[in-house]
């Protein structure tokens, strides 16, 4: 007799699954940020009052920001990218881009892996992704909080906790 039991995961009851369904999600909507950068940088220009906040492990394998900002932000940092940014740049074959910013008035080159981001903001039409990010030192990095938007404003964040199993 052939036996037609499936694994679950006890925690839902949903079948285990042998494809990465959660990193091909996760895949998929950081393509999304590197469009919306790619859109900028063949724009030219941030369009209307669009603007991103972009969180991002800075203990990343591939992050390439300057010392002293690896040394203020040793795990995290979120960067804006509104008015004052330049030589944006979205390598999508190599998973990165880069910006020069300015931080206390000193130009600043940084070159990040679309797999360091744990969050994307574009708070004028309140649209948010969060990320895991495996840190280089523990299997999953904590998700920080994306900058609070406006108080008026509720940005639709879409968190893929609520798609992913959950694990003993």
């Amino acid at each position: 007799m052939e036996d037609d039991t499936e694994t679950r995961d006890g925690a839902n009851g949903t079948p285990d699954s042998l494809l990465p369904y959660d990193q091909w999600m996760e895949d998929a909507l950081r393509a999304v940020v590197a469009r919306a950068l790619s859109h900028v940088v063949t724009e030219g220009v941030l369009p209307g009052e669009h603007h991103f906040y972009i969180t991002f492990r800075t203990d990343y394998p591939g992050v390439n920001i300057p010392a002293r900002l690896r040394q203020k932000y040793p795990g995290e940092m979120t960067i804006v990218l509104q008015h004052q940014f330049r030589d944006l740049f979205v390598d999508e074959s190599a998973g990165v881009f880069g910006v020069n910013l300015s931080f206390g008035g000193v130009n600043s080159a940084l070159t990040v892996p679309l797999a360091a981001v744990t969050a994307f903001v574009d708070p004028h039409v309140q649209f948010g992704l969060r990320f895991r990010a495996v840190a280089p030192e523990a299997d999953v990095a904590p998700v920080a909080a994306a900058p609070e938007p406006a108080p008026d404003a509720t940005p639709q964040i879409v968190s893929l906790d609520a798609f992913r199993r959950k694990r003993d």
